[in-house]
């Protein structure tokens, strides 16, 4: 009987252990930080394929898009009709944030271009907010091997025309500079749809977020549901900071083709 006993004990020790520490990775989760794994090349060359990060959730508050989702399901999805934001952060111009895309309410990362009430247009592949153009200086040229990339097997757009495999593929890059003085690195492939848009005025309790890959990226220049559109201020989930690693392989759990260039690399 003793026996039997020291091993419910024991068991029972195990669910309790496995418990609380399921329970901690949830409140880290959900009030500290996200996990976030970058799946496509819209923001290159700031971010790449494989890169892992994780999310800085206090940094702009609590909504309902704060909660972790499995398979689609958002555990606090009840909340969305409520528009707040608990201990709510005001995010800066040129932040690299997650959110909730408004109508898909799949996981985004992108860049802040747009507070509430500014115009943003695009004229020509350049930035104009508030009808002034956002400076753009000549960076070189970002140059990747042409091969399919993660585990979705991409194949990058070139700059350089129609490459082979295992060819270079080459890009322009500029450093842009936005309003509040931030600066960062975007890429140029050609000439694209969304190189010359209309006038955007950002409403009230939105923002408007652009990709730095800004020819490979479905961001707020095009519209809902394919597009982002603008985001409502509680479809944000946090802010990107630094990545922790990167694998340039189809796994993230290939060790042995992680970047060693790229850990624990801050953000711009």
């Amino acid at each position: 009987m003793a026996e039997k006993s020291e091993k419910s004990g024991g068991i029972a020790e195990t669910f309790k252990t496995i418990f609380w520490a399921l329970f901690l990775a949830g409140i880290i989760r959900t009030i500290l930080f996200q996990p976030f794994w970058i799946p496509s090349g819209s923001m290159k060359s700031t971010l790449l394929i494989g890169d892992f990060l994780f999310v800085n959730k206090f940094t702009y508050g609590y909504s309902w898009a704060s909660c972790p989702s499995i398979r689609g399901f958002n555990f606090c999805g009840f909340a969305k009709d409520w528009d707040g934001r608990l201990f709510g952060g005001e995010p800066e111009q040129g932040d690299i944030i997650v959110f909730k895309h408004p109508a898909s309410e799949a996981d985004y990362i992108k860049r802040l271009i747009g507070l509430p009430g500014d115009k943003v247009q695009v004229v020509n592949g350049q930035l104009n907010i508030n009808g002034a153009p956002v400076p753009m200086e000549p960076a070189g040229s970002f140059v990747e091997t042409y091969d399919s990339q993660g585990p979705m097997g991409n194949l990058p757009a070139c700059g350089n025309g129609a490459v082979g495999i295992g060819a270079e593929c080459v890009k322009e890059q500029f450093v842009e500079t936005l309003p509040n003085g931030v600066s960062h690195l975007t890429l140029n492939i050609g000439d694209r749809g969304g190189d010359n848009t209309p006038v955007y005025t950002v409403p009230e309790g939105h923002y408007f977020f652009m990709g730095d890959n800004r020819d490979n990226s479905t961001d707020s220049r095009f519209r809902q549901p394919n597009g982002v559109g603008f985001v409502p201020e509680s479809y944000l989930i946090g802010r990107a900071d630094r990545v922790m690693f990167s694998s340039a392989g189809s796994s993230i759990l290939a060790f042995w083709t992680w970047r060693s260039d790229r850990f624990f690399k801050a953000l711009q």
